[in-house]
C-alpha cells in the first residue's frame, strides 16, 4: 500500500512539534504570545466605531423621506389603515427616544454628544411629521369648539365637490 502525503492532509497522530511545522499559523497569531493586534488595526477599529455610531445617529433622519411617502399614500381619510400608519409614525420615534440610553451605551468619544443630539432631533422630526399628519386628518383639536361644547364650530366659507354633470 502506497502512502502518499497530500498537501491538504494532516496527520494528528504525530506528537512532535517539529513534525507539525507544515501547518501554518493563522494570520495575527504569534506562537510565543498568542494572538496579537497591531496598532494600525486599533485605529481602524476606532474609525469603524465612529462610522457606525454616525449611522445610528443619522438613522431617524434617513427615515423621514420614507415616512413622507407613507403619509402621502395613506391619504387624509379617517379609516383603519391611515390611523394605523399614524400610530406607527408616533410609536417608532417615541420608542427610540425611550430606548436612547440602550442605543448609545457603547458610543463614546469626542463626537458622542453631537451624535446623540442629532439622534434626538431626528426622532423629534418624526414625531412632528406624525402630528402634522394628525392635523391634516382633523384628529388634533385645533379650534376651541373641539373641546368646548358651548362654542360653535367655525363655518366654512367655501365648499368644493366633485364635477358631476347631470
Amino acid at each position: 500500500m502506497n502512502k502518499q502525503k497530500h498537501r491538504w492532509s494532516l496527520n494528528f497522530t504525530k506528537s512532535n512539534k517539529s513534525e507539525r511545522s507544515d501547518v501554518l499559523s493563522p494570520p495575527g497569531y504569534n506562537s510565543n504570545h498568542g494572538y496579537i493586534q497591531n496598532e494600525g488595526s486599533r485605529e481602524v477599529d476606532n474609525n469603524l466605531i465612529v462610522k457606525k455610531s454616525w449611522e445610528i445617529a443619522l438613522a431617524p433622519l434617513k427615515q423621514i423621506p420614507m415616512n413622507l411617502f407613507i403619509m402621502y399614500m395613506a391619504g387624509n381619510s379617517i379609516s383603519i389603515l391611515p390611523i394605523m400608519m399614524v400610530g406607527m409614525l408616533f410609536l417608532g420615534p417615541i420608542k427610540a427616544i425611550f430606548s436612547f440610553n440602550k442605543t448609545f451605551k457603547l458610543i463614546e468619544g469626542n463626537q458622542a454628544i453631537m451624535q446623540k443630539l442629532i439622534y434626538i432631533i431626528g426622532n423629534l422630526a418624526g414625531i412632528a411629521l406624525a402630528l402634522y399628519k394628525c392635523k391634516s386628518m382633523g384628529l388634533l383639536p385645533t379650534h376651541p369648539s373641539d373641546w368646548l361644547d358651548f362654542v360653535e364650530p367655525p363655518q366654512r366659507i367655501e365648499f368644493s365637490g366633485g364635477g358631476l354633470i347631470t
